[in-house]
């Protein structure tokens, strides 16, 4: 008995998604050049976040 969202992901969802983490992640790269250790760390751990989220998934159990 689980949720079942309206709407089903689709192949071309998968890949827009996928395009939009290494879109990000390019930009991220270029950037971590500029930033500082503690920063980057931070950073870091809000894409993690953000990536689990859309995965309806969290760090904490």
């Amino acid at each position: 008995m689980g949720y079942e969202p309206p709407y089903s992901i689709t192949p071309l969802m998968v890949r827009q998604v996928a395009e939009i983490v290494e879109l990000v992640t390019r930009w991220s790269a270029a950037d971590e050049r500029s930033l500082t250790p503690q920063l980057r760390r931070s950073n870091r751990i809000r894409t993690i976040q953000a990536s689990l989220a859309i995965e309806n998934h969290s760090l904490m159990p």
